[in-house]
């Protein structure tokens, strides 16, 4: 099937929210959203590992979507740190499920998108019911406090390059195994942080989490 590909201007807390939808069919099995690294530092949907992971998403049946962070691109607002933009994930999870109620949503975020996905999968897990399934790629545990999220209500999978350089992998790895979330946790020898060279694999990874 042709894969149909929709630039969205969505209503969030802030204002606009520019996002990008992709899927194969009108009737997915599933919602899919990846959130990007940080847009202080130049991350935007536009990032590789996030399109890769929504390709992956929309390849296997479901709807992938995307979108830019508070001032970024044609999103309105300004940066908060991952707390506001938490909220604008909120928002287009919310759009995403009047459009297909009782699809099961999964959902991803890489780096500082990792940060903003689990404080949503919480939020989530305590208001509206926890997601079919959380993956953190790369998350940044040196400069956001992940042990502060305990609950998600959902399995929640890991990965981390074991050449990262950006997040200290010892860290990561320490994270990993000791927090109350209990992740999987999917190591990539050869892989630094954005992944270059196992974005393949990374999308497989991925499809072994889908709902």
């Amino acid at each position: 099937m042709v894969a149909q590909r929709e630039h969205l201007s969505l209503s969030g807390p802030a204002g606009v929210i520019d996002a990008v939808m992709e899927y194969v069919s009108d009737e997915p099995g599933f919602i899919g959203v990846v959130c990007h690294p940080h847009p202080l530092f130049g991350g935007t949907m536009e990032n590789k590992v996030v399109t890769s992971l929504c390709r992956a998403v929309r390849d296997a049946g479901g709807v992938a979507l995307r979108f830019n962070f508070r001032g970024v691109g044609k999103s309105q607002g300004v940066h908060g740190a991952g707390f506001t933009e938490s909220e604008d994930l909120l928002a287009v999870i919310g759009w995403l499920k009047q459009r297909w109620p009782d699809r099961p949503v999964w959902l991803a975020g890489f780096s500082f998108g990792s940060w903003v996905a689990v404080r949503g999968a919480a939020s989530l897990a305590s208001v509206d019911g926890p997601v079919a399934h959380l993956l953190l790629v790369a998350p940044p545990v040196h400069h956001n406090d992940f042990d502060t999220i305990e609950h998600t209500g959902c399995p929640v999978t890991v990965v981390v390059g074991e050449q990262d350089e950006v997040v200290p992998v010892p860290e990561m790895l320490a994270w990993a195994n000791n927090s109350t979330l209990n992740p999987d946790l999917v190591r990539f020898p050869v892989s630094g942080h954005f992944f270059h060279g196992q974005l393949i694999e990374l999308a497989e990874v991925a499809r072994q989490t889908f709902p």
